[in-house]
């Protein structure tokens, strides 16, 4: 998820002051990103009054998520929930694409008005495994971690390949007020997290999903 970045459209420079904020900002934010047309292999996020376009994920990453997702699919049959990839996730003109994501089986009755995605409040759990690069770092360190706590996601699971030797940061009780969170319990590679809520509760990421420590 290197990100070849927009902070702002550059056009929005010109706007007047009370467009660069608010609710008309975020319309005018939706609307162009409903509106992008991008290269293949590329995808686009709002994320704080910003759109981001990055590449897909490399090979590391991509056989990270792809574990996470066979083994909670493994986790949730039968439970009506199922794990989610490649699907915006959307919260009051906000538009995000987690790593992986746990939702109802069937995301119909779920989806926004413009059926762009599924809503936030269908979502249980996002997982975003962190690509190197500052930028991407920061963005699932810091800014995704405050828009999934804005948007109330109960459980955030951050996968961290460049934090130590790596680490899983495991995020529950989100308070949208502070776009923060109550809880925050981190570990290293090699030591189990076990979800605590939700439909994935009493499931485990460790070693197998995540590999060994890196040297």
């Amino acid at each position: 998820m290197t990100a070849l970045a927009q902070e702002r459209l550059e056009t929005m420079s010109e706007a007047p002051a009370g467009l660069l904020n608010g609710p008309d900002l975020d319309e005018v934010l939706w609307q162009a990103w409903k509106a992008m047309e991008l290269p293949e292999g590329y995808r686009a996020e709002i994320i704080e009054g910003a759109i981001e376009v990055s590449p897909t994920a490399r090979r590391s990453h991509g056989q990270i998520a792809n574990r996470l997702r066979r083994a909670l699919d493994r986790f949730l049959d039968g439970t009506g929930y199922a794990c989610h990839q490649d699907m915006n996730v959307v919260h009051k003109r906000k538009a995000w694409i987690p790593d992986v994501f746990v939702a109802p089986e069937d995301t119909e009755p779920y989806g926004d008005d413009d059926d762009m995605g599924v809503k936030a409040d269908a979502v249980c759990l996002v997982v975003e495994v962190v690509s190197p690069g500052t930028r991407n770092q920061d963005r699932d360190r810091a800014r995704k971690r405050r828009e999934y706590a804005r948007a109330g996601i109960p459980v955030y699971v951050l996968i961290d390949d460049y934090d130590g030797q790596g680490a899983v940061t495991l995020f529950t009780g989100p308070r949208p007020d502070r776009a923060d969170w109550e809880d925050i319990h981190r570990v290293p590679y090699g030591t189990e997290v076990t979800i605590s809520e939700g439909p994935a509760k009493g499931f485990v990421i460790g070693e197998g999903i995540t590999g060994p420590k890196r040297s």
